[in-house]
């Protein structure tokens, strides 16, 4: 951690998160899912499947995740539903641990697969995303953000918790010695776009303009797709 991590991030004052208090209609108990604004995707969080030569994984699924460790490689959505017949996310449903339910009787060995983590991006998509919102906002590393942290990760039932800062700084947000968890929304200052982390979710919602999210769904870094139910 950055030894100037909050120093880049202060506190900022509750009321900058009514806005989306306004616009979902919702508490932020599990975080804000704001609509398509006027466009939405999902970005899948990592998941990783072991070779017969790895370890044991060093991620236990709550929280934020690391990379598992030697011998362990990305498992994409797309695949492992192509594996299994299983469709990448089910209608009606959000990325969750509920997607792939064909994947016990498929010959999938028992613990080969590191599922994604419930409620946070891992470090890789998350640095990923964070490359992406850099590259596609006009302001590039200078847009100035908000961190918002829902009262259950933040263990503040109050009002969770709030931060302002850079968008180049973002990536440091992974490792808030006081929050195990990604930020349950991130947005830009000017509101162009707003990204929604749910608590009991395994992905994250990036909402903007067309011309954004059409690129997030191009990106070859990020495996992101459209789930119209939820917009």
């Amino acid at each position: 951690m950055p030894d100037d991590l909050f120093a880049l991030w202060p506190l900022a004052p509750a009321s900058e998160a009514d806005w989306l208090a306004d616009l979902t209609q919702g508490d932020g108990l599990t975080g804000y899912e704001a609509p398509g604004r006027p466009d939405a995707a999902w970005v899948l969080g990592g998941m990783y499947e072991r070779g017969s030569a790895a370890g044991d994984s060093v991620n236990d699924g709550q929280g934020r995740d690391e990379h598992p460790g030697p011998g362990w490689e990305r498992l994409r959505w797309a695949e492992l539903a192509a594996r299994v017949g299983d469709p990448v996310v089910p209608q009606g449903l959000y990325p969750c641990s509920r997607c792939f339910p064909s994947a016990e009787g498929t010959g999938i060995r028992p613990g080969s697969i590191e599922w994604p983590a419930e409620g946070s991006l891992d470090r890789p998509t998350w640095d990923q995303l964070i490359r992406f919102l850099i590259a596609h906002s006009p302001r590039g590393a200078n847009t100035p953000c908000l961190a918002y942290y829902n009262p259950i990760v933040a263990q503040d039932f109050e009002t969770g918790h709030l931060r302002t800062g850079r968008l180049g700084d973002a990536q440091s947000l992974f490792d808030n010695p006081d929050i195990p968890h990604t930020p349950s929304n991130l947005w830009a200052a000017d509101r162009a776009w707003v990204v929604c982390t749910d608590y009991d979710l395994w992905g994250t919602k990036v909402c903007g303009p067309h011309l954004l999210v059409e690129a997030l769904l191009a990106d070859t870094e990020l495996e992101a797709v459209r789930l119209p139910w939820t917009s």
